[in-house]
């Protein structure tokens, strides 16, 4: 990922919280037949190994865990992302040598793929992935709660992946590379972008 100094991420538990605040990854792998990608819900065991480790699942019929992976998979989370108009930059009516941008926050991550099909390993990844999703819910749904010979025949559907984490590149684009009046207008424009229809901006303010 091209990630110009401005723009780096270097603090390893920012990156990993950047990891968990997108809830669905795009899941690559180079193959003999052609590049392949599936979005997937991924959890991140950040504990295990140099890097950590992502954990997912594709569907059984899904030809990508089939095929021979060349070289490493390649997991793309992406976060919020923002048009910015330059008619937010003071400097426009300055000079008038600004163009648009595109803001946005992503996490590129790169590691050798184990697909993996035991029914106590799916079983634990499908677990962790729940108990992620349902962490917030007041009455939280378990994997549990389904009859076991249920869920027995719904992981024999399904095939893991594994993939250790040897690469790790974060990058937030917010305006850092314009100067305090632009960012402040990419601020005030954004803010109010917000308000009129569009909440889903609001984390990609210039602080």
């Amino acid at each position: 990922m091209y990630t110009p100094p401005a723009f780096v991420v270097e603090d390893k538990a920012e990156i990993y919280e950047m990891i968990r605040q997108c809830h669905l990854a795009n899941f690559i792998t180079a193959t003999p037949s052609g590049p392949m990608s599936t979005p997937v819900p991924m959890v991140l065991e950040e504990n295990e190994g140099t890097l950590g480790v992502l954990y997912a699942h594709l569907a059984r019929p899904n030809p990508q865990w089939d095929c021979a992976v060349i070289g490493e998979g390649l997991a793309v989370f992406m976060g919020p992302d923002a048009y910015v108009t330059p008619s937010w930059y003071p400097s426009k009516a300055e000079h008038a040598k600004v163009v648009p941008t595109w803001n946005y926050t992503a996490v590129q991550v790169s590691g050798p793929v184990e697909f993996f099909h035991e029914a106590d390993r799916l079983f634990e990844v499908v677990s962790r992935l729940t108990r992620r999703h349902e962490a917030d819910r007041t009455s939280p749904w378990a994997v549990t709660d389904a009859p076991e010979n249920f869920i027995s025949a719904q992981l024999r559907g399904i095939v893991g992946i594994r993939m250790p984490i040897t690469k790790i590149a974060g990058k937030r684009k917010m305006s850092q590379n314009r100067s305090q009046a632009d960012r402040q207008g990419v601020r005030t424009g954004l803010t109010e972008r917000q308000r009129m229809h569009d909440p889903a901006v609001a984390e990609m303010v210039p602080d």
